[in-house]
């Protein structure tokens, strides 16, 4: 008989457990990119992409509550073995925003002109990293 309410209290102990936790698919947004965002979305989902123009998407699974963004390039040096700023475009966003993608517009050209390899960083107004992943730009 014991033994009969030991299980059943272990039992109860990891169902309780169980249901009290939460989980979470994504805790910060993710950046990735493609070659451009059509009709039906995105096109070309990679992180390797020839010379040219490419646009980063940005995901979240909760508003961003940004307005004024940056999305800043650095390209690795690999004679000092650190990235360097490379470009860097102003955007501007509704804050209840979840999902934004970035491509080339009247302000920014998106355009990567070498092959290398790039950090990419979706920065707030303050310069504080929202976002950031690396990308692999190839000659043609």
């Amino acid at each position: 008989m014991k033994k009969g309410y030991k299980a059943f209290f272990v039992f109860f102990i990891f169902v309780f457990l169980g249901l009290k936790m939460e989980v979470f698919a994504q805790e910060f947004p993710v950046m990735y990119f493609c070659e451009k965002y059509g009709k039906n979305g995105e096109v070309g989902i990679s992180d390797r992409f020839t010379v040219g123009y490419i646009t980063v998407v940005v995901k979240s699974d909760y508003k961003l509550n940004l307005r004024s963004v940056h999305i800043q390039f650095d390209k690795y040096d690999c004679r000092k073995d650190k990235f360097e700023f490379y470009k860097k475009f102003d955007y501007t966003l509704e804050p209840d925003m979840k999902y934004v993608y970035f491509s080339k517009n009247d302000e920014s050209d998106m355009s990567f002109d070498e092959p290398g390899f790039y950090r990419v960083f979706l920065l707030d107004d303050a310069d504080e990293t929202v976002a950031s992943a690396i990308v692999e730009i190839i000659d043609k």
